[in-house]
């Protein structure tokens, strides 16, 4: 049975209480208001007979003396296969013109998958971005960030990444979006002919701050529906600052004491509980999550980053418009390097790697006008053409053609037997150039 309150004590921010008795943290309820409009809102606290509640769309208009009708059930969103193609704000309303989706009602917080009907994730998600593809490979059900900074195009990333992954379902959560960055997603999907089995839940900057919060629940409920039917499903989520920082907007309206810079103590748990959705089900399909996380002055010590990664594995940094290949990780590469992939991968990937970053150290030596050897010439050759051909964001090939671009660059910069890769290697894989 619906109870029904018909005084509001306060209203602070998007935050009201309530005076009422036998509510549960997290039941829906709707606000009456008295010239005809309702407004909706959910328990956040519960302290003897207050309750405290936030609202979707914010207190403007409501006055202490509307009515309160508990609905005794969670937060809900729509599932069905017509959520493919649409848009929705954080609450689950369509923003696209588009019809009400008429589905199953199901919470959107519900419990991660048990860890029983988890597999060891060993399947590779290609990108055909070199710098993830050749040397930190995604992995399918693998949980992984984008650390950047503010301006830098890690949107632009992840709709590359949403265009050209063998994904059944994308599912874009939006955070703080401008309008610009929520066309950009909008016309990219268009574009590429991936709008059909692309969603979006998209909270824009100037709406409610609740609706942040929301956003990703909608995401990856919708998307643990998707996997449990067998499909495997991407999820995009940006920026996961803008969800700490509404996550902390409301901790201060409601006056909990903050912990580091401001962040409520909970912020560890708050951000696990979205990235441990990511799941590859026995039987069934799989949830990969990535999610761009900006870092305020770049400081990787902030709260947000800091947290996340001890969450998530490994994550890719991007910066100066390059994915960083020193500051890069991906901890489940193991599981697929030469096992899936061609039996060369590991051998030149890392030695790749070890020569740039040799050639870092030439490129010192070089402005400090040092002297250069020839093997300081030849190394910054290199790092010339691997930055253009292997780092640049604009290049887009298959894997097996980034390991055959890398064969080539050795081979344009270095004689055989100075590049310390095994002789096995060189015999099947140096080109004749």
């Amino acid at each position: 049975m619906k109870k029904v309150f018909d005084r509001i004590n306060s209203m602070r921010g998007n935050l009201i209480t309530v005076r009422a008795t036998d509510v549960s943290l997290g039941e829906m309820a709707v606000i009456e208001q008295r010239h005809g409009r309702k407004n909706y809102a959910s328990v956040l606290r519960i302290e003897k007979d207050q309750a405290t509640l936030q609202v979707f769309g914010g207190t403007r208009g409501i006055s202490t003396g509307d009515r309160i009708v508990f609905l005794k059930k969670q937060i809900q969103v729509s599932f069905s296969k017509d959520l493919l193609g649409r848009r929705f704000n954080g609450i689950g309303e369509p923003i696209d013109s588009g019809p009400e989706v008429i589905g199953e009602s199901i919470n959107i917080d519900s419990p991660s998958f048990n860890p029983v009907q988890r597999i060891i994730p060993r399947q590779m998600v290609r990108t055909n971005i070199p710098m993830i593809d050749m040397f930190n490979c995604l992995v399918k059900s693998q949980k992984i960030p984008i650390f950047s900074v503010p301006g830098e195009p890690y949107n632009q990333l992840l709709m590359r990444i949403a265009n050209q992954t063998d994904a059944d379902v994308v599912i874009i959560a939006g955070m703080g979006l401008t309008f610009s960055d929520y066309q950009a997603f909008i016309d990219n999907a268009e574009q590429s002919g991936s709008l059909a089995k692309t969603i979006m839940f998209i909270h824009k900057a100037i709406d409610p701050v609740v609706e942040c919060l929301l956003a990703p629940d909608m995401a990856l409920a919708c998307a643990e529906r998707f996997a449990m039917q067998g499909k495997d499903v991407l999820v995009l989520m940006t920026d996961m600052t803008a969800f700490a920082d509404s996550i902390k907007e409301i901790a201060i309206t409601m006056d909990q004491v903050p912990s580091n810079r401001g962040y409520p103590g909970s912020l560890y748990s708050d951000l696990a509980l979205r990235y441990e959705k990511a799941v590859d089900i026995d039987g069934g399909g799989s949830i990969t999550i990535i999610a761009a996380t900006t870092m305020p002055g770049g400081d990787v010590t902030h709260p947000v980053p800091d947290n996340t990664g001890y969450i998530t594995e490994g994550q890719f940094y991007l910066h100066d418009g390059f994915i960083d290949p020193f500051g890069s990780l991906s901890r489940l590469k193991q599981q697929v390097i030469g096992k899936v992939t061609r039996e060369d991968h590991g051998e030149l990937a890392n030695n790749m790697i070890r020569l740039y970053a040799d050639s870092k150290k030439a490129k010192e030596r070089q402005s400090m006008g040092f002297r250069l050897a020839k093997w300081d010439e030849k190394l910054i050759q290199y790092a010339r053409l691997f930055e253009e051909q292997m780092m640049s964001l604009q290049v887009n090939m298959p894997l097996e053609e980034s390991l055959n671009t890398g064969w080539k660059i050795l081979a344009e910069c270095f004689d055989r037997k100075e590049v310390g890769i095994k002789q096995f290697f060189l015999a099947k894989y140096w080109p004749i150039l």
